[in-house]
């Protein structure tokens, strides 16, 4: 399983508009093959940077998606609304302690 954080900082007057676009797309990415689940976070300290945390059944189910006109649509419409670059980590789960 393939777990997959991106961290995106919004334009203070965007987080709505970007809320509002994800509400519209999140049934789909999380209905896409091979994604195991989808988890929105916004950060404690900065309510203008958000987290996207998908876990996958695969690197290439991954990339299934990133290749996709449904990630490349929601990327183009998201990255309009940043202030800052996107991060981003594919992390596999090395030890669950509880």
């Amino acid at each position: 399983m393939i777990n997959r954080i991106v961290r995106m900082s919004f334009e203070p007057q965007k987080v709505e508009d970007f809320l509002a676009f994800f509400e519209t797309v999140k049934s789909q990415i999380a209905a896409f093959e091979g994604c195991e689940g989808l988890l929105l976070l916004r950060d404690a300290q900065l309510p203008n940077v958000f987290c996207t945390y998908s876990y996958w059944q695969s690197e290439v189910h991954l990339n299934n998606y990133r290749y996709s006109p449904l990630f490349k649509d929601t990327w183009t419409k998201t990255k309009s609304m940043f202030s800052d670059k996107a991060q981003a980590w594919s992390l596999l789960l090395e030890q669950k302690v509880k």
